[in-house]
This record gives C-alpha cells, structure tokens and sequence, in this order.
C-alpha cells in the first residue's frame, strides 16, 4: 500500500497527521507534543517526500530510509515528525483490517493499570500528597509518581529541603499498600543520586526516574549498580544505537521509551524487543493526553515485557490547557486506577472536528 497524501492539523502545542493511501484507505497519528508547528514543517519537508509513492508494508525499513535520507539531521525533530506518519498508517492498517492496533500488534483490548503521575514542582510536598490522597480514594489509583529535584537541576532542589520532605511525606500519606514512584529530570550527579536513591529506599519507593543527566548513560549505570531501587530512563532518547548501548550495559533496570520522541510505534518495538531480550521491563514515557497516552496503551497491551503500569498524567487546565477538547469522545477514562484499551479499529479515536477546523493546515502530495 502507497501513500498519495500525507496531511497535518497543528498548533504549537500539538499536531496531527492524516495520510491517504492509494485505495483512499485513510488513517490519523500524531507527531510529538511541544512546538508540533516546527515538527509539522520538518515533516513536509524531510518526511513527506521519502515516503509518498513509496511501499509502506515494510515500515521498519521505510523509516530508516528517512533517517538515511536525512543523515545529516540525527535528532529529535525528524524523529518526532517520523512517528506522525508512523501513528497514522498503524491507525490506517487497522481500520483496513478491522481491528485494534493493539490486536495488529498481537495483543488484546483490555484494562491496563496506571499510575497517576504528578507533573509539578512547584507544589508543597503536604499539597501534593492531599491531591494524590484525593486520587486514590475517587478514582482508585495504587500507584502514583511524584517530582525530585530540580529539572536538569545540577544537584539542586526546586526549593532547599523539599525532596528530603516529599519522600517521606508520600509515604506517611499514602501509606504501605500504594506502589511509589519518583522523577529526578536528570537533576543529579551520581553521588547525590545515590544519596537520594537510599533516601526512596528507606521510605519503600519502586522507581527511579532518570536520576542524572539523561545523556550521561555511565553516570546512570553508577547508580543503578549501587541501588537496590529499580532505577530508569531513556524517555528523550531518539537513537536507536544509543537505545542499544544502554540496554547492552544496563544503565538502567527498566527502560521507558516514549513512542512520539522515538520515531513511532514500529520504532518503540525495536526498542522492546531489545529491552526483551536482555531480561527488561518497557515502562513508556507518556506524560500528557494527547496521543501518545493512547498509543502507549495500546503498545502496552502487546508487548511481552511491558511494565507494570501506565504513566497518567493527573495535570488539568492550569498546566496543559491544550490537551482538552482534542477528541470527540476522550479514550482517557480511569476506573479503579485502570485504562481500557477498546475493540475499536486501529487507534479508536476520533479527532474533533473543531478543533481541527481552527488548527493550521498543510498537505503534501505526489502532485
């Protein structure tokens, strides 16, 4: 099956991808969150014309003969614009053979627990424990995820004394039958990684996120090998010999792709399979209700190695305004701390009208 178009809905904040196949079989994805404009821009200009007219039964390889193509241009951004035209033929398939993207993939529809997954700062360690309380007993979350350090913050705190306060104060809230997890956004050197690690080891955390600067895989590997902890990572990596070095020398115990930063579904499976074969679990990065949640989900209902949860974001209007009135129906109900991954082909979601109507339009065709 060919492409003929390839077109993109977008905002700054978020961008959607329709491609039309020769038969005018359709299917829609997304390109990553954040600057999605720039994204959608990069994608008619270095994606598009690698993949028009071109056999996308081999997606594994089509992709790569974009990335080969466009060698001089190893970064983020092309892989953030390949995983719209990836998303979007995953959809395509599984509406031309009546089934969920989930089932192409080999698994089921179903429920998938989550974990709610606090996105902020700049909230006190007593606040931030009354909205995950408030969680657990209206929607039934058993996992929930909180903010250590300073983002990128060279081993400083968002404010002096607050991870030293909310490790404990998770624990004393939400008590000894939650699971909990934590998020360094590569604030430290492995010294003080490895100080906070015994910290979260006291206090009965699960999850180590990123604990030094993501690109610094031998400093991660220091404190994975001396914590007991499972410590992960790997949400910005868009490399997939940079997703192998790490996976060959354990940097981390559990490994988190996330499929919008990665270059698509097919690509994030290259990854697992990796991860699989070493004996690790595939935990991804989806931190907001765009796409990429969805998809997560569906990829979590698949693959052998998948983690034990879904990331959740708990965030509202105050920190991502642009997530709500995106769908016409949200795929994004929780229920007893669970997801549901529905029989609806491909991605089973409908995009708003709407929205799509006020968002800047481009096409790329064969013509």
């Amino acid at each position: 099956m060919k492409l003929k178009s390839i077109e993109t809905f977008t905002t700054p904040d978020v961008g959607f991808v329709r491609v039309t196949a020769e038969d005018g079989s359709q299917g829609w994805g997304q390109v990553s969150t954040y600057h999605s404009d720039i994204t959608c821009q990069i994608l008619h200009r270095q994606v598009a014309p690698h993949v028009l007219d071109k056999d996308t039964t081999d997606l594994d390889d089509l992709l790569d003969i974009v990335a080969e193509r466009e060698h001089k241009f190893p970064g983020s951004y092309l892989r953030r614009a390949m995983a719209g035209v990836d998303t979007a033929i995953w959809d395509m398939r599984g509406k031309q053979q009546g089934k969920s993207v989930a089932e192409l993939l080999g698994g089921t529809p179903g429920l998938i627990r989550a974990y709610a997954s606090s996105m902020k700062r700049d909230i006190t360690p007593k606040d931030e424990a009354a909205r995950l309380i408030h969680l657990r007993d209206t929607q039934g979350f058993d996992a929930f995820k909180v903010r250590a350090g300073a983002e990128v913050g060279r081993d400083k705190d968002e404010w002096p004394g607050r991870t030293e306060e909310i490790i404990p104060t998770m624990r004393r809230a939400l008590g000894d039958d939650v699971d909990l997890l934590i998020d360094a956004n590569s604030c430290y050197s492995p010294d003080r990684a490895i100080e906070v690690g015994h910290m979260l080891q006291d206090n009965g955390f699960t999850h180590f996120e990123e604990p030094c600067p993501y690109w610094e895989l031998e400093q991660t590997k220091q404190v994975t090998d001396a914590l007991d902890i499972d410590v992960t990572g790997g949400e910005q990596d868009c490399d997939l010999p940079t997703w192998k070095r790490m996976i060959d020398m354990r940097a981390v115990d559990i490994v988190q792709p996330d499929i919008l930063y990665l270059g698509g579904i097919s690509r994030t499976l290259r990854v697992a399979k990796m991860a699989a074969a070493a004996g690790l679990p595939v935990t991804p990065h989806c931190a907001n209700w765009s796409l990429v949640t969805l998809f997560t989900m569906h990829l979590l209902r698949a693959i052998p190695n998948a983690g034990k949860y879904l990331e959740f974001s708990i965030e509202g209007p105050d920190y991502y305004p642009w997530q709500y009135d995106l769908f016409v129906q949200s795929p994004y109900g929780i229920e007893n701390g669970q997801a549901r991954v529905t029989d609806a082909p491909g991605w089973g979601v409908e995009i708003s009208p709407d929205w799509l109507a006020r968002s800047a339009y481009q096409i790329s065709t064969l013509e």
